[in-house]
């Protein structure tokens, strides 16, 4: 077994910019920030999509939208498709917050970037792109 494959490097890659984001202080947490940016890329989504797309349960993606909505930066709206399920939309509000949010990806990345080549980050991107494709298309065999 390789000592650092490529999952364990992605993974503790992740984990040390998940460390970086913390030390901002932004006044929300990072998973805030992450529902934050998925409802501005995705408005009216509904909650059960939005839980899928950050990777966590349901009922822990309600509570995190109870405070976003306390907040006043997020919305809950009767989707007009299906009255049971709730569609979320940004307030006004948000629009301050997603700006100090970008400030705060762009330092991040910034650091973590930092010493590479225009060439080299465009190289990873065409790779990291093309294992995300890979692994979202359901329809490829495992190898």
């Amino acid at each position: 077994m390789q000592s650092k494959n490529i999952n364990f490097l992605i993974t503790d890659i992740l984990r040390l910019m998940r460390r970086e984001y913390r030390k901002s202080d932004l006044g929300m947490t990072p998973m805030q920030a992450r529902a934050l940016v998925y409802v501005s890329r995705n408005e009216g989504i509904r909650q059960v999509a939005l839980a899928e797309l950050l990777d966590i349960q349901p009922i822990t993606l309600a509570r995190l939208i109870d405070q976003l909505v306390s907040d006043g930066l997020v919305e809950r709206k009767a989707d007009p498709k299906d009255r049971r399920a709730n569609a979320l939309f940004l307030t006004k509000q948000a629009t301050t917050w997603l700006i100090e949010i970008d400030k705060e990806i762009q330092r991040v990345r910034s650091k973590a970037l930092q010493g590479l080549s225009e060439e080299q980050i465009q190289a990873a991107m065409e790779v990291m792109n093309k294992m995300h494709e890979n692994l979202a298309n359901d329809s490829l065999p495992d190898t």
